[in-house]
């Protein structure tokens, strides 16, 4: 899991770690079987060499005191040297031949960038080793160094009643989860706009968000109370789990923190609602997903938040776009959402080998990647002054689109009702244009799910609302008027994936 393959730009911009020493622990069978039945021929061909040349590296299960004994003395210095090779710059030129990765270089694509949805544009010939600060490509890292980084930690406290302190070489979709989170809560608390500080003392909203999702039972969003949370989807400390069971499991989460939370103040642990997207009866029929009306409506009237134009969305899209590769026809929609000024990315990745997707340029995607092992941090919620450096990350890395696993979910943030017509409507003509297989649709409910003639007219009913209601006034009911929208009847031909 921890041999993604990936191409990386390492910048100059001063935003705390970018690289780490991968750790060695050895994972339990069965992941270990999952991620060798998904490697490419190029890294079980690395492995093999490996597995041949440093057979010190193959897992004793249960060693007994004098196993531990005989081998020690044999193997250690072999195996404290090998490591260092494994961990070292060697490592990293024999993953470059045998995987075929390497820098890339922005200068080499075109010059449309867009992060979360932003676009950046990149003057000819602009590269990261030299940029001024007024550049396109110095806009873009900034940016990009500003995102939560949240990665694979050791050290914390043992993970309920198992052993394991680290989530090393498993808990990679996690900490993707995590990452995507911690963005929604930026962009709720900070803005769009907000720039990691060069200076301290830092945002309050800042370091609180940094807190929550720490690694001990203490951190309302920490990876020991998603494996708590998400148990009935078969999350356990050492296993690795699919984009669907993870939404699940932070919509465990979230009710929980809700039900125990303090309502007589109005409060609750997320300040939105989690809308978790699925297909017709919780996807059991099948097709695309499909984001309902009515459904966004009575989650926003339950939110014991008030606010005075709809309480904030978080929307989560769990996809399966093919069987083993990702079906070429959803690329295209899938590099349109980062367009969308809600967007959150997406987790996903290699198969095995979940990671953050921030951006996109040409067929490539840009992404944080959770595979880089660190020690465990304790930030306090009012420590104004902390060390956040391992929480940012200032290499660039990208992948080939049409390589993401066809197993991901998709994030949107929408600020308010009005944030979630716009939304609704970028993804009515999303829907449009895709010749019968779009992503996910927009519907009044269930029950009126239609062709893809009639999302035109519902994607043409959300634009006259929303470019005939410009006051706050009429806006506010604008989500109400497109619930009583019924459309045509007409069949079901959304293509199952």
């Amino acid at each position: 899991m921890t041999s993604l393959p990936e191409r990386a730009v390492n910048s100059n911009f001063p935003a705390g770690q970018s690289s780490d020493p991968v750790d060695t622990q050895a994972v339990g069978s069965k992941t270990e079987q999952a991620a060798s039945h998904n490697r490419s021929p190029k890294a079980s061909l690395l492995l093999t060499l490996f597995s041949s040349t440093f057979p010190i590296f193959e897992t004793l299960s249960n060693p007994s005191s004098a196993d531990k004994k005989e081998i020690k003395p044999r193997n250690y210095g072999l195996t404290t040297a090998v490591k260092r090779v494994m961990t070292g710059g060697m490592m990293r030129r024999l993953q470059e031949h045998f995987l075929g990765t390497s820098k890339a270089d922005f200068s080499s694509l075109t010059n449309e960038m867009w992060l979360l949805g932003s676009f950046y544009k990149v003057s000819s010939g602009e590269s990261s080793t030299d940029i001024n600060t007024n550049s396109g490509l110095a806009a873009f890292l900034e940016d990009f160094s500003s995102k939560i980084w949240i990665t694979y930690r050791k050290g914390f406290d043992a993970i309920g009643d198992s052993r394991f302190t680290s989530d090393v070489n498993w808990g990679c979709m996690i900490r993707s989860s995590q990452m995507l989170v911690a963005q929604a809560l930026v962009f709720h608390h900070l803005g769009r706009s907000w720039r990691k500080p060069q200076q301290k003392p830092y945002d309050r909203e800042y370091v609180g968000i940094l807190y929550l999702f720490g690694d001990s039972e203490a951190c309302p969003y920490s990876i020991h109370n998603l494996i708590q949370a998400g148990m009935g989807y078969g999350l356990s400390a050492g296993s690795w789990v699919g984009p669907y069971a993870m939404c699940r499991t932070w919509e465990t989460l979230v009710r929980a923190n809700r039900d125990n939370g303090d309502h007589s103040q109005g409060r609750t642990t997320l300040p939105m609602v989690l809308y978790i997207v699925s297909g017709d009866e919780d996807g059991e029929r099948g097709g695309a997903p499909v984001v309902c009306l009515d459904v966004a409506s009575r989650l926003s009237s339950e939110c014991i938040i008030g606010h005075s134009n709809g309480a904030p969305l978080l929307l989560l899209v769990p996809l399966v776009l093919g069987l083993e590769k990702i079906n070429p026809r959803y690329i295209p929609l899938l590099r349109e959402t980062f367009t969308f000024p809600q967007s959150l990315g997406i987790m996903g990745g290699k198969p095995g080998a979940s990671t953050y997707i921030v951006g996109v340029q040409d067929d490539k995607a840009f992404y944080l990647d959770p595979h880089e092992v660190q020690p465990v941090v304790d930030i306090k919620a009012n420590n104004l002054e902390a060390d956040t450096s391992s929480y940012h990350c200032s290499t660039v890395r990208n992948m080939p689109l049409d390589s993401i696993d066809p197993s991901l979910a998709i994030g949107f943030y929408c600020r308010d009702k009005d944030d979630f017509i716009d939304f609704c409507c970028r993804a009515s003509v999303l829907a449009e244009r895709s010749n019968g297989a779009p992503l996910f649709t927009v519907a009044k409910s269930f029950e009126n799910i239609k062709s893809k003639h009639n999302i035109g007219s519902l994607s043409g009913r959300l634009g006259d609302i929303a470019a005939k209601n410009s006051s706050r006034e009429e806006n506010n009911s604008a989500l109400e008027k497109l619930c009583e929208y019924d459309g045509e009847d007409g069949e079901d031909d959304w293509q199952v994936l």
